[in-house]
């Protein structure tokens, strides 16, 4: 038995070395040496001759140059003049002076370095190139071409050659002829042409500017995704976001979450949870409490619908709300199925919806209705004119069916002042309705009283028409044209059941009276859980721990003379590390476990 542990003893340590030796790096092996010269240390001079070029192989790798010293100790490379690294079809770098050492396999290249992989060509100044985990990289500014893409600068760059990705920092700039990129942190795929972008970031094209401080964007389709502080900026419009979809092909974009779409000419800002915007079309539209805000000097006036949509130029901008419109002004209220609002001649019109027959239990309240202050009026359909200039209200149109209706506030009253008509023309000053004509069919009920505002008797008319005039919210003369019939009558000879006229519908408890009242009628808003993009990883250190134990290890224990492999290394790097790795605790070494076998 003992015997036999011996022998796989003995077994295991012969592969143990054979393993160890097969995994020794072969040196760097002279292919072709041109003129050469050597001296006593191991220092080998090259120089070629007419033929070719001074040729290297070493691990997969073929270098050429016009004069090179090789330090056969180090295993250790210097090359001058139209160095040419070649690594399978993968990797084909040139510069004016290359070093190389074959027991770390790392590179430095300096003067007009090029590294061209398939998709892309890197130049840069100066070049660490790092073959065991295939990795490039510089620190002193470099430039990344591809064709499709555009050009790439920045002041440190690194090239996973694994990945085919390329990791810019500080500085970075994508140029192409549609569109430019700035940015902080870029990482690049150069196989499919992916970016992501890190930090405060803009993609400018000639029709629109994003920004964002986390996206994406695919330079082969022009498609991108936006998350983060995202905006973008078109003609006369800033479209806001928490997440955004682009594609610069189509001029489309898309939003999801806390929306503002701003309208600088037009002085309108629109808000909601879902957008979309076509650029070539100039068209908005947005959804999810969506509200048209139109900002004037002293009120703003807002439009809340299940949908808006806003077309046209900047010049003549059109609004549309669709499905439980409302519309609220400190001063002014309204409801209605939809709203068409045209900017240029300052018409807002509120139109009721056409599928509600009259007999259908929904129409009445399908009606439009506005508010100004006190009054309430109704009608088939609602036209509001502003003054374009001023943005303040004009006058207003009620067309069939005219409905105005005031509650009777003095004292204990229960009633309703009521006019009704064919059509309804209202007038505004700063705002305010003065002058009311109710044309056509005109009929009233009204709770006339004495100075004293002592009650008179109820006043029940009708006339060809009606002109009603209101000083401070309150009606201060009524006017019978073409009277036909009327009188007033004692209230306690006015029967109850007449005191309110076909159709009467008081609204007051869908007046909204502030801008959070035109949601109170709105389901529970739930958002998507916006997903986004990955956080960005920043570089790990190119000249991390294990590069740094590969540059000593390389190093002659029984020479002071100079490690080769270690002099493009930063100086601060290696002393940092090797300052780190003193600080370390020292690992406490198990005491051994002692027990006691006999053998069978």
């Amino acid at each position: 038995m003992k015997l036999f542990k011996i022998l796989i003893l003995g077994t295991f340590l012969v592969l143990t070395q054979f393993s160890g030796f097969a995994q020794q790096p072969k040196r760097i092996f002279i292919k072709y040496s041109g003129f050469a010269v050597s001296n006593k240390d191991g220092v080998r001079e090259f120089i070629r001759d007419n033929s070719q070029q001074i040729h290297f192989i070493h691990e997969g790798i073929d270098m050429f140059c016009d004069k090179a010293i090789y330090y056969e100790k180090d295993d250790f490379i210097e090359a001058f003049s139209n160095v040419n690294m070649k690594q399978g079809d993968s990797i084909n770098m040139t510069a004016e002076y290359v070093e190389y050492s074959g027991k770390t396999q790392l590179a430095f290249a300096s003067g007009d370095v090029i590294l061209k992989e398939p998709k892309s060509t890197l130049t840069t100044d100066t070049l660490h190139f790092d073959r065991t985990r295939q990795e490039a990289y510089y620190k002193s500014g470099g430039r990344v071409v591809r064709d499709s893409s555009g050009t790439i600068t920045s002041q440190i760059g690194r090239y996973y050659m694994s990945a085919s990705k390329y990791q810019f920092v500080n500085d970075v700039k994508l140029v192409n002829p549609d569109y430019t990129i700035d940015t902080n942190y870029l990482d690049f795929y150069s196989e499919t042409g992916h970016a992501y972008l890190f930090g405060p970031s803009t993609i400018t094209t000639e029709e629109s500017k994003t920004y964002c401080e986390k996206g994406f964007y695919d330079t082969e389709t022009k498609v991108g995704y936006a998350v983060k502080n995202s905006r973008i900026e078109y003609d006369s419009r800033i479209f806001e976001g928490d997440s955004m979809f682009v594609d610069n092909n189509r001029g489309f974009a898309s939003g999801t979450n806390n929306i503002t779409i701003t309208d600088t000419i037009n002085n309108s800002v629109i808000k909601g949870h879902y957008a979309e915007i076509f650029r070539e079309k100039d068209s908005a539209f947005i959804t999810k409490r969506a509200v048209a805000i139109t900002v004037q000097e002293n009120d703003s006036v807002y439009i809340h619908g299940d949908r808006l949509m806003v077309t046209g130029k900047p010049e003549h901008r059109i609004t549309r709300a669709y499905y439980n419109v409302k519309l609220y002004k400190s001063d002014l209220a309204g409801k209605c199925d939809s709203i068409h609002a045209d900017h240029k001649t300052g018409l807002t019109q509120l139109i009721n919806l056409e599928r509600f027959g009259t007999s259908d239990p929904f129409s009445a309240k399908r009606k439009p209705v506005l508010w100004n202050l006190g009054n309430q009026m109704t009608g088939d359909s609602i036209h509001l004119i502003s003054d374009v200039k001023t943005e303040e209200l004009d006058s207003l149109k009620v067309f069939q069916n005219a409905f105005l209706i005031s509650k009777d506030t003095i004292g204990d009253s229960d009633g309703f002042n009521q006019i009704k008509g064919q059509r309804l023309i209202g007038l505004f000053k700063d705002n305010e309705l003065y002058n009311v004509d109710i044309i056509k069919n005109a009929e009233k009920i009204y709770y006339s009283r004495n100075e004293n505002n002592e009650l008179v008797g109820i006043d029940k008319s009708k006339s060809g028409s009606i002109n009603i005039k209101i000083v401070n919210s309150e009606i201060e003369e009524i006017r019978l044209l073409q009277q036909i019939d009327g009188d007033i009558y004692p209230e306690e000879e006015f029967p109850k059941n007449a005191r309110l006229f076909r159709g009467f519908d008081w609204r007051d408890e869908e007046r909204p009276k502030s801008v959070e009242d035109l949601f109170k009628d709105d389901p529970p808003l739930e958002l998507p859980v916006i997903k986004g993009l990955e956080d960005y990883v920043p570089q790990e250190d190119f000249f991390d721990d294990d590069l740094i134990k590969r540059v000593d290890a390389a190093a002659d224990k029984d020479s002071k003379k100079e490690n080769k492999a270690a002099r493009n290394i930063p100086k601060k790097t290696k002393d940092a590390k090797k300052k780190s790795q003193t600080l370390k605790p020292a690992k406490t070494k198990k005491k051994p476990v002692i027990s006691s076998t006999s053998d069978n």
